[in-house]
């Protein structure tokens, strides 16, 4: 197999040329150019991937972190982030921290320490105060999905806020004046901007409409947990925004098991989009979020960003949402049974 000073002295040139111009670290003239490439051809010379990255101070791996590769948003987000990095010609490590504060440190040290070029994270708890510090020292890392206040880097998340309320104005449209959501709470960026872009949209169409609030975290337990905190305080609701696919789920399994069906006793609105909500018994209208976009957003961020420039650090990058509107909503007036339903389950 050919080697880099095969390829030189059938140029004519020095290895250290060929190197170079390999790299893109000098410029030379067309003739010692075509030299060198028909030098590579001839010898079908291919150059080692490892030693160029090297030669570059690089390794041409970034690092994607997430809380659970199990949870089917982030699996899916990892796929798209994987997809992008392959376009771009470099690796991709995937660490998972199951939400551990010292896995996070660990994996944000990895940046720090020039093993991976840079990190994609994610966290979604609120601790976030040390990963903040962390990040400063780290400096090549974009911030993804939740804020991670204090941090100096770029932002990246797709438009909760007008998530919100497409899904609110989506439910008055169909005349709900009586609505519950279940999500995370202030402490979170998606909870917040959520819910306060649904409460906006409900308000401006009904000011005297009556919303009520259940927080958790992101899972089918809490879905379910949160539900029936709703059911059971008997006020009525005739929909539910659910800010989570987890959550959506959660809650149909406390509807089916008290007999309340979707749509016609309580309608449902989901976030996310990534399960397969189209396949349930009731198809679920759902906001969707932009996961491949995010992907190469993501990565696009962390291999052209300006890293000297505090301009390019401060950016908040929002990515647009889509209502994908099924059949899981229907208008107040044909839920007569809405409040029977819920306060006498059968």
């Amino acid at each position: 197999m050919a080697n880099l000073r095969d390829v030189a002295r059938q140029a004519g040139v020095s290895a250290a040329t060929v190197s170079r111009w390999l790299n893109g670290s000098l410029n030379l003239p067309e003739q010692t150019r075509t030299a060198i490439q028909d030098a590579i051809q001839a010898l079908n010379y291919r150059p080692n991937p490892y030693a160029r990255s090297l030669s570059r101070g690089r390794t041409d791996t970034l690092c994607m972190v997430v809380p659970d590769i199990k949870v089917p948003f982030f699996a899916a987000l990892a796929a798209a982030v994987e997809n992008a990095s392959f376009n771009r010609e470099v690796g991709l490590q995937l660490s998972v921290t199951l939400n551990r504060p010292g896995r996070e440190m660990r994996y944000l040290e990895s940046v720090a320490a020039r093993h991976v070029d840079g990190v994609i994270f994610v966290t979604n708890h609120a601790e976030v105060a040390p990963l903040a510090q962390q990040i400063r020292k780290a400096r090549r890392v974009v911030v993804m999905d939740e804020d991670i206040p204090g941090a100096v880097a770029p932002r990246l998340f797709c438009d909760n806020h007008q998530g919100g309320r497409l899904a609110g104005a989506h439910l008055t449209r169909h005349g709900h004046r009586q609505i519950a959501a279940i999500g995370v709470g202030d402490d979170m960026l998606s909870g917040t901007r959520r819910f306060e872009g649904f409460r906006q949209a409900v308000l401006e169409a009904f000011p005297d409409a009556e919303i009520q609030r259940e927080s958790g975290v992101y899972t089918i337990e809490d879905g379910r947990r949160m539900t029936q905190a709703l059911l059971n305080r008997g006020r009525p609701f005739t929909a539910l925004f659910a800010m989570s696919d987890e959550m959506v789920t959660g809650a149909l399994q406390v509807f089916a098991e008290r007999g309340i069906r979707v749509p016609q006793d309580v309608s449902v609105v989901g976030f996310d989009d990534i399960l397969p909500l189209d396949m349930f018994s009731t198809p679920i209208t759902a906001v969707r979020q932009p996961v491949e976009a995010l992907g190469q957003k993501a990565v696009e961020l962390l291999l052209d960003t300006d890293w000297d420039d505090p301009a390019a650090l401060a950016v908040e990058h929002l990515l647009p949402v889509t209502l994908i509107e099924r059949s899981s909503v229907a208008f107040v007036s044909t839920k007569n049974q809405a409040t029977d339903q819920q306060e006498n389950p059968t």
